[in-house]
């Protein structure tokens, strides 16, 4: 099987394509290395360096002509989102455009994209599941309910088949101190330079914390299940920022001094996923709690801390 990665020299991307790699499929992936790193991509990946706006991007699915298109290139940070909207959709919107217009020109059997939480906005619900009417309060959140509704679209007119995965907030080795979900990332990158971890609010703000294995689990059961499905992916548990600040306290074997700020522009209050689609229709459920994936993402960042 041969697949493209948008996005794959990235956190989720580049475990992804691991998992593709090691799963037997022949790897290409297209990334601008803007947000990624070249040392991400695995072994046996073909890099691309290209924009996914760019006609070169168009031109290498219509020449690699991949089975399916994993597209989790994009702009993933809220508060750049509310600094430069336009920028924000140009990648999140036009590229998603242009990788979609190249899949169904190149007979692509199935494109997976990444969607994120933060389309839903703040929901006055305790668990948020598919039903819910998407109303994102950033920019971020906008683009990426934009393109959902083009790949929907594209699929009614072409007969692109595809699977819309919704992203709780992703963590795990690799992340890196920026973008939509990268509180954990962030943490850790403080706690490396000795420096307090900044909470913003009152620390009692709660997200869906799903570890990035299981992201990729997720990723690649929709190659096979999930036709013309949008999906949540997330563990259905809340966590807040207090929460997992003992987490991390539990893994460093000593307190965290942290500093508070007032909470940001943007920011959801609440998120936690309704998973049991995703369960019902991929088969696939989340096997890491946020205890044993902290922990892991811990000792892969401060692996001599103790």
């Amino acid at each position: 099987m041969i697949v493209v990665v948008t996005g794959g020299a990235g956190f989720i991307g580049s475990h992804l394509s691991e998992a593709l790699l090691a799963a037997g499929a022949i790897v290409h992936v297209i990334d601008n290395l803007s947000s990624g790193y070249r040392a991400n991509i695995p072994s046996g990946a073909v890099l691309h360096e290209t924009d996914i706006r760019s006609p070169e991007a168009r031109s290498l699915i219509a020449g690699i002509r991949p089975e399916a298109v994993y597209h989790l290139a994009a702009q993933a940070d809220v508060q750049r989102s509310l600094a430069d909207p336009a920028e924000d959709a140009s990648v999140n919107v036009k590229g998603t455009l242009n990788m979609l217009k190249a899949s169904s020109e190149a007979g692509v059997r199935k494109f997976v994209f990444a969607s994120t939480s933060a389309v839903y906005g703040n929901v006055a619900k305790d668990v948020v599941s598919e039903r819910e009417k998407a109303e994102p309060m950033s920019f971020y959140g906008l683009s990426k309910r934009t393109a959902e509704q083009y790949i929907r679209i594209y699929s009614h007119l072409y007969g692109l088949d595809y699977t819309i995965l919704r992203y709780g907030n992703v963590y795990g080795p690799r992340q890196t101190p920026k973008g939509e979900g990268g509180v954990v990332a962030v943490f850790l990158d403080r706690l490396r330079r000795a420096v307090p971890p900044t909470v913003h609010g009152d620390g009692e703000q709660t997200r869906d914390f799903v570890y990035v294995k299981d992201i990729v689990a997720a990723n690649l059961a929709a190659f096979a299940r999930g036709a013309r499905e949008t999906l949540n992916v997330g563990t259905g548990r809340a966590t807040s920022v207090n929460e997992l600040l003992r987490l991390l306290e539990q893994c460093r074997g000593a307190p965290i001094a942290c500093r508070h700020a007032p909470a940001r522009a943007g920011d959801i209050r609440h998120s936690r996923l309704d998973p049991r689609r995703a369960r019902r229709v991929l088969r696939w459920e989340s096997v890491y709690d946020t205890a044993a994936g902290i922990a892991e993402t811990y000792a892969s960042t401060l692996p001599s801390s103790r």
